[in-house]
């Protein structure tokens, strides 16, 4: 067998590993946080999200507003895909570990206006 035949076969082959390819996943047990939407989850939101130039009022990002309980649970799905799964949102970089762990445990309550 040709020398470049067994590079390309070895070099081809490979094991997807999650934590290799996306990052190390992280169990959160969403019994021990706190997930109250106007107390924990709106404020992130408000602070990382719902700024100017990005999903506020004015701008509307994507065509994602980010300002009251029902824009926001509305869009819980995208929420949790951009910011948790992906951490490709904020722009500015992934939101901190305690504010991932507080979105995904409002989201998986079923995003409650508590």
């Amino acid at each position: 067998m040709p020398v470049s035949i067994m590079i390309a076969t070895f070099t081809g082959c490979y094991y997807d590993n999650a934590e290799l390819l996306y990052g190390e996943t992280k169990v959160v047990n969403c019994t021990t946080i706190s997930a109250k939407f106007n107390a924990d989850v709106n404020p992130i939101i408000q602070t990382k999200c719902a700024t100017s130039g990005c999903h506020d009022a004015a701008t509307g990002s994507g065509g994602a507003i980010l300002v009251t309980y029902t824009q926001i649970a509305a869009l819980s799905v995208r929420i949790n895909q951009r910011c948790v799964v992906e951490q490709t949102m904020p722009e500015t970089g992934p939101l901190p570990p305690a504010e991932i762990a507080i979105i995904k445990c409002w989201i998986d309550s079923g995003s409650p206006n508590n």
